[in-house]
């Protein structure tokens, strides 16, 4: 029997973990223009609300990660649920902006106690045969949380704007007790092979930041950042853009973030392969990059239900390709240092989830149409870049 059948109970018990903490991610997205009526604060608080994650994630996760080979990672995955649970708890009974800072900051911290562990543990429990397997699982777990948290948050608010918080804290807790009675301790064992580690996995993260502009990937480090920084722009603004402008409720936020997320996970686990393998990544980039870019600007232009619906289909699915074309592409140029890149690409998401929602929210208060501008500005000066990018490659191969 596999290494990965025998502890598929263990898999399972991560997956309903690293899936609660993604979907009390996605719970607040709809559910925001409401708290900003009721607590009487601005598009920049919303957006800087919607950073502070971000922030506190960025800044955890290589201590958590580290705290999780010397102590064990069970600890640090309970730790990270009762943290998680505090933090929705506390969102649910905020009355004040800075309440709803320190509840997001604690999630940020949640998500950096859990993901790392978690990943590690999966590791842990696999053969370097079954890994790819075992992160899938993983990484399903995570997308499917993203996907229907707007909807669930959007759904369980008819019932009351803070019932999705005190449901996520109690879904937090349970799992934190289930997860300390029955999930066992994993043997740590040193899956890497000769090779698989380069000098720069041992450097701060700052360092590798600072240098990674030496990379031949650097590029797509950028369109990295750009894609998570027109998301994160399109997606924190999108409620409140909506509610401002048509008068959408929870609900019908909900339904479209949710059905264009479901869309794009579809096409994921469907054609991508195919897509990638006919057209290559370079061209499914730019194409990508283009059509997110012109489809936010026509966010602006649209006013019936059905058409919003559309495009906000359209830019959801475009980016969904986008990010796994980029890590492709990416994952073909790391060659040996695999690890160090997927590091940098971490990175580089989470500073454009950091920037973005700030970004968006001080636009907003300038101009409810400003965020979208600027949106679509970056991802088209992105394509340009990108199809750059592509001519100068080809030339240097010619010349080889």
């Amino acid at each position: 029997m596999s290494l990965l059948l025998r502890n598929r109970g263990a898999v399972l018990l991560l997956m309903l973990n690293i899936f609660l903490i993604f979907t009390g991610i996605g719970l607040v997205i709809p559910i925001m223009p409401t708290y900003m009526t009721e607590l009487h604060i601005n598009g920049t608080v919303v957006g800087l609300l919607v950073a502070a994650f971000s922030v506190t994630q960025l800044i955890a996760s290589p201590i958590t990660g580290r705290l999780s080979d010397k102590i064990g990672r069970k600890k640090i995955i309970v730790a990270g649920m009762i943290v998680f649970a505090v933090s929705e708890w506390l969102f649910g009974v905020a009355d004040s902006a800075w309440l709803l800072f320190a509840s997001r900051m604690l999630g940020g911290i949640g998500a950096a106690l859990i993901m790392p562990s978690v990943m590690a543990y999966a590791a842990d429990v696999t053969t370097v045969e079954e890994r790819a397997q075992g992160m899938g699982y993983i990484n399903a777990a995570i997308t499917t949380g993203f996907i229907i948290g707007p909807g669930i948050g959007g759904f369980i608010a008819e019932f009351g704007i803070r019932v999705p918080f005190y449901a996520a804290a109690v879904a937090g807790a349970v799992a934190a007790v289930i997860t300390l009675l029955v999930l066992p301790e994993s043997a740590r064992t040193d899956h890497s092979e000769a090779g698989d580690t380069v000098p720069e996995q041992k450097q701060s993260l700052l360092v590798q930041l600072r240098n990674s502009y030496k990379e031949p990937y650097f590029l797509s480090l950028i369109i990295v950042f750009v894609c998570s920084f027109g998301l994160a722009n399109y997606e924190t603004i999108f409620g409140l853009f909506v509610d401002h402008k048509f008068g959408f409720t929870a609900k019908d936020i909900a339904f479209i973030i949710t059905f264009g997320s479901i869309a794009g996970a579809v096409v994921q686990v469907t054609i991508f392969g195919w897509i990638l393998n006919r057209f290559g990544e370079k061209k499914v980039i730019s194409f990508c990059l283009a059509t997110a870019g012109l489809f936010v600007l026509l966010t602006l232009f649209v006013h019936k239900y059905w058409l919003i619906f559309a495009v906000t289909f359209i830019v959801f699915l475009s980016i969904d390709i986008l990010r796994p074309a980029i890590g492709t592409q990416m994952s073909k140029m790391a060659q040996e240092q695999q690890g160090y890149v997927a590091g940098l690409n971490s990175a580089y998401t989470s500073l454009g989830n950091i920037a973005g929602p700030v970004a968006a929210g001080f636009l907003f208060d300038i101009n409810i149409n400003y965020p979208y501008i600027s949106a679509a500005l970056v991802l088209l000066l992105c394509f340009g870049l990108s199809l750059l990018s592509g001519r100068s490659r080809q030339a240097a191969a010619a010349k080889l």
